[in-house]
């Protein structure tokens, strides 16, 4: 694994890390933005607190990569690893229940 793909998956889960912290805020904000039960000054209120919370807590900043290469796609989310890095771990044996399709 290079380094740039090392710090992609510490930035990874370092956005994970706010994405759980500031969840219940942002859950909370944005219900009480999307009730048309309150009055619009107390809905705007909560879409500007929305808006001053850090960008990188939003889940769809998180992405799945994989913990060998650091890949953010094809990545399987059961293995936590690449198709890449699947294919060459299971053709090996190195994945216990895995082996390649004959019939």
């Amino acid at each position: 694994m290079s380094v740039s793909e090392e710090n992609a998956n510490i930035r990874d889960h370092h956005r994970r890390l706010l994405a759980a912290k500031y969840e219940l805020r942002r859950n909370l904000y944005k219900a009480l933005c999307k009730d048309p039960s309150l009055p619009s000054d107390l809905r705007e209120e909560n879409r500007f607190k929305l808006s001053k919370l850090p960008r990188k807590s939003a889940f769809t900043r998180v992405r799945n990569r994989c913990i060998f290469s650091g890949r953010a796609r094809a990545v399987y989310e059961t293995f936590r690893m690449s198709r890449i890095v699947f294919r060459t771990l299971a053709s090996k044996g190195m994945l216990n229940g895995i082996k390649k399709a004959s019939w």
